[in-house]
């Protein structure tokens, strides 16, 4: 898509200019959504992966270079194991089923976490979906999956201090690029918004890290049933904000 293509599809309110980079989001309450139906859980999850998709197409069209959702959390074993086995399974038949839609689109899919306590048979899903989509110029996609931030950031330490023991890098070396060099997210800018639904205000073990600086936006929509008119909410929250970064203008 080029940029004339997205100016058309933007909503005349926003300002392309004030767009943000990257987009995280935090999927919270297709277990409530499901429930306040009488539906069973997997339902929602179901409905929440429709969402995901429909949040992917619009963050394309609207020239949204990164996306990164929130998929499962090391802390999501804790669910009973059928809920669990189920979203597992959904993740391997969802990217076995959406990778040629991907390609067309030119999406670059990426996996954040630790993806080798995950099935084979998804581990291999993942590892092909992101070989085939690897030299894909459109938007990038991250999927984090058994992810939690402190974990992340111990592991980061661990390989550093491996690398001062081994004497590959000095202690003097450490600075917060190198450190950044070891987290999943090598080489993807820090989210510049983060969206959680359901209303819960908190970060969940979430890009802990990288979100040092980034507005938070959050609604008490369930994720199944944030749309674009939604985001849109959110895209125009974003854009009322003054991003300082610790700074203050020269009147203040």
């Amino acid at each position: 898509m080029n940029a004339n293509e997205t100016l058309i599809e933007l909503p005349s309110d926003l300002c392309p200019q004030k767009m943000p980079h990257h987009v995280a989001v935090i999927m919270d309450g297709n277990g409530r959504w499901a429930k306040r139906r009488g539906l069973p859980r997997i339902v929602g999850h179901q409905r929440g992966v429709d969402t995901l998709k429909e949040l992917l197409r619009c963050c394309d069209d609207w020239g949204i270079k990164v996306l990164t959702a929130y998929a499962f959390s090391t802390e999501n074993w804790g669910r009973p194991s059928h809920e669990v086995e189920f979203l597992l399974t959904l993740f391997e038949r969802v990217l076995r089923r959406e990778l040629a839609e991907m390609m067309r689109k030119n999406v670059r899919i990426r996996f954040l976490g630790d993806l080798k306590a995950l099935p084979p048979s998804l581990q291999a899903e993942i590892a092909h979906a992101m070989e085939e989509t690897r030299n894909n110029q459109g938007i990038q996609f991250n999927v984090a999956t058994n992810y939690g931030s402190r974990q992340e950031i111990v592991q980061a330490c661990k390989q550093i201090a491996l690398k001062v023991k081994r004497g590959e890098i000095d202690v003097e070396d450490i600075d917060e690029q190198l450190f950044e060099n070891h987290l999943y997210t090598q080489g993807i800018s820090p989210p510049d918004l983060l969206i959680r639904t359901s209303g819960e205000m908190r970060l969940s073990n979430f890009l802990l890290w990288q979100m040092a600086y980034s507005e938070i936006y959050v609604t008490p929509t369930l994720w199944p049933d944030f749309d674009r008119e939604e985001f849109h909410r959110a895209l125009l929250s974003y854009q009322q904000r003054e991003r300082r970064f610790g700074r203050i203008k020269e009147d203040d």
